[in-house]
């Protein structure tokens, strides 16, 4: 029998449906709290958060992710950065090239179950114009966008998520 916090972790979906219903700021500390909990290689933390919540922001974001309107919908949209050079700075190439997308990796899966556990619905959209967002945003050189993540409170309800696949058909013993 599976754990409440397992199970509810079992449970997250990415919704595409969001209210107009504002994110008190005590839960969006506890969100990116949450997010900052997690592991990185060298506890380096080489990630910044650009919290957006400009209508004329997400709607360049949603034009950037190709036409992903419903993420302008959300009262607030987190574009996720690497900063590449602060995991090179001890692990050289590795580190560029690896680690830093690793660690923001986690820590946008952080950010997603603690955004469900606290009863939000969130997407991971990892496919945009990463120029536009850095132009739109105004990144600086040397951060790397690579995930946006819209927030807010579902509107409507989640329809169940397809059959994932079995355990069996992923898992290796040992090796190939």
């Amino acid at each position: 029998m599976a754990h409440n916090c397992v199970k509810e972790i079992q449970e997250r979906q990415s919704v595409r449906r969001y209210s107009d219903e504002l994110i008190p700021g005590k839960d969006l500390d506890e969100i990116l709290k949450t997010g900052f909990s997690a592991p990185s290689a060298g506890n380096r933390q080489p990630w910044r958060v650009v919290k957006v919540t400009q209508k004329e922001l997400k709607e360049g974001l949603a034009t950037a992710a190709g036409g992903q309107t419903f993420l302008s919908r959300a009262p607030t949209v987190l574009v996720i950065c690497a900063v590449p050079q602060e995991s090179a700075d001890r692990y050289g190439e590795r580190g560029l090239t690896l680690y830093s997308i690793q660690d923001t990796a986690a820590l946008t899966q952080n950010l997603l179950l603690a955004t469900h556990l606290l009863g939000y619905a969130s997407c991971w959209i990892g496919a945009f114009n990463e120029n536009l967002v850095k132009e739109l945003l105004n990144i600086p050189l040397g951060i790397r966008p690579v995930a946006i993540i819209p927030i807010g409170k579902l509107e409507g309800k989640v329809q169940p998520k397809p059959t994932r696949r079995s355990i069996q058909e992923i898992v290796i013993n040992e090796s190939f």
